[in-house]
């Protein structure tokens, strides 16, 4: 969602007390840096303008912030009991095969061990053998590179969350 003028669902959320404003932003991002910077950038004009400056806000992030945004989603194939939103955003792995599900088990756990965290991507619109190919493909990128691909789908991650959070009927 894009818009020029503030839409109902921004005007709402730009009205929201502070402790409120950041728990929904928090709960879009687990990066308190993040967060923070958003929640003191309000009110937003359009949503435009709360998409750059989250996307500001997460090049911005440092080496620490960015792995505390990546300790706040679970692993591909284990959405978090009772999230729906982990839930939805990883609907392509829900119908997978336990083949499938086993491979990314493993998968995972191979990538976290070189890495050091959880693979992050955009799971949204994404089929359980693309996420699998994904994380075949990246596993062999050096840590520098790796971690600007996570930053990038962080990016992409929180735009989706927070076009949620402004939607005109989203309760914040």
């Amino acid at each position: 969602m894009t818009s020029s003028t503030t839409s109902g669902g921004l005007a709402r959320f730009n009205a929201l007390e502070e402790h409120a404003a950041y728990a929904a932003l928090h709960e879009a991002c687990a990066s308190a840096a993040w967060a923070h910077r958003l929640l003191t950038r309000r009110p937003y004009a359009t949503t435009d303008d709360l998409f750059a400056e989250s996307d500001a806000a997460t090049a911005g992030l440092t080496d620490t912030d960015l792995d505390e945004a990546m300790a706040g989603h679970p692993p591909i194939g284990r959405p978090k009991p009772g999230d729906p939103t982990s839930s939805r955003e990883q609907r392509g792995m829900a119908g997978a095969s336990e083949e499938l599900k086993a491979e990314m088990l493993e998968l995972n756990l191979a990538y976290q061990e070189k890495f050091g965290h959880v693979f992050l991507i955009c799971a949204t619109g994404r089929t359980g053998e693309q996420m699998r190919d994904a994380v075949r493909e990246r596993i062999g990128n050096a840590p520098g590179q790796e971690r600007e691909i996570v930053r990038t789908e962080l990016g992409k991650i929180n735009r989706i969350r927070l076009a949620r959070l402004v939607e005109e009927d989203a309760p914040a």
